[in-house]
């Protein structure tokens, strides 16, 4: 009994097993399109699979891609057209899993204006905020109507796409996305209308994706990373309220009537399968951009996105 003792006191003695670090590097401000990670972190779903992640907000929004492709950093939040654009400029860079599996960019108006139809933009003025894919964006929407980019007056509006369209310094925006801005709207009181890029000629895409570089990464640890936020979403979808408490307490500035409207408008768009890629997804994107001349040339979409967990369990 006396050497069961002791031994039970040095099991208890020991350490636990040290945990693997990651580092992720979001796309901009913690928000509620970041709650998979979020609720990870703050449930111990990394935790419970090994995992020690630290979750960074980047003081500059190019950074973190830059990080991921220079090893500094495990992972990176980012959006599904810049990564094509970015593999294009030669970035070591592929998808590992998806966070918002559907676009939430859309280009938005007043709901009571003269804008009904895209055909209404014609003569008019519309903001922007990033240069490139959102004119892509843009010349796919209006060409469906007959409008070509020539015919409207594009405004750079610096990110200050809602209020932009509420004062009437343009008449629709490029950019808004459709979980914010229409809420951020409808607090100030005045409607917004979007018409969705996806229902408007431009081929779907993920809007929000993990990146690593495929030289460096650690499949297993992304795979791990992935079966968390997948646990993350689940949770979320079955406990819409907790999962906002959860999430809002985790900062000041999270816990009001915006990102409460917006957390709700979200959950729809989580991806429920992060690890699950499509290949069609990526290769129609691909070729749109090539079309669009923002690409020089072809990527298989087989090096754009890969299946992390199909590569740990082949293993």
């Amino acid at each position: 009994m006396k050497h069961l003792i002791t031994a039970l006191a040095l099991l208890a003695a020991t350490p636990a097993l040290a945990q693997d670090k990651m580092t992720v590097m979001l796309d901009w401000f913690v928000n509620p399109d970041h709650g998979p990670v979020i609720i990870a972190q703050e449930n111990g779903y990394f935790a419970e699979q090994g995992l020690d992640v630290t979750v960074v907000a980047p003081a500059d929004p190019s950074a973190p891609v830059k990080m991921v492709a220079a090893g500094q950093a495990d992972l990176a939040v980012t959006y599904q057209p810049q990564l094509h654009l970015d593999i294009n400029g030669g970035l070591p860079l592929t998808r590992v899993g998806t966070l918002i599996a559907t676009p939430l960019n859309c280009l938005l108006a007043l709901a009571d204006g003269p804008i009904k139809t895209p055909a209404d933009l014609k003569g008019r003025k519309i903001g922007f905020s990033v240069a490139g894919v959102e004119e892509a964006l843009l010349t796919a929407i209006l060409g469906n109507y007959g409008v070509a980019l020539s015919d409207v007056e594009m405004v750079n509006v610096n990110f200050s796409l809602s209020p932009a369209v509420m004062s009437g310094q343009v008449d629709a925006v490029i950019g808004a996305y459709r979980n914010f801005e229409l809420n951020q709207m409808d607090i100030e009181g005045i409607k917004g209308r979007c018409f969705y890029i996806e229902e408007e000629g431009v081929p779907s895409y993920d809007e929000l994706i993990y990146v690593a570089n495929p030289e460096k990464m650690d499949a297993e640890k992304v795979a791990r990373f992935m079966a968390a936020t997948e646990k993350a979403t689940q949770f979320i979808v079955n406990n819409p309220d907790e999962s906002f408490a959860i999430f809002a307490a985790t900062a000041p500035e999270l816990n009001d009537e915006l990102n409460k409207r917006a957390w709700a408008d979200t959950i729809p768009r989580f991806a429920l399968r992060p690890a699950a890629m499509d290949l069609g997804r990526y290769a129609r994107f691909e070729d749109f951009l090539f079309q669009a001349g923002l690409i020089d040339s072809i990527t298989p979409a087989s090096e754009i996105t890969v299946d992390v967990t199909a590569d740990v369990t082949a293993k």
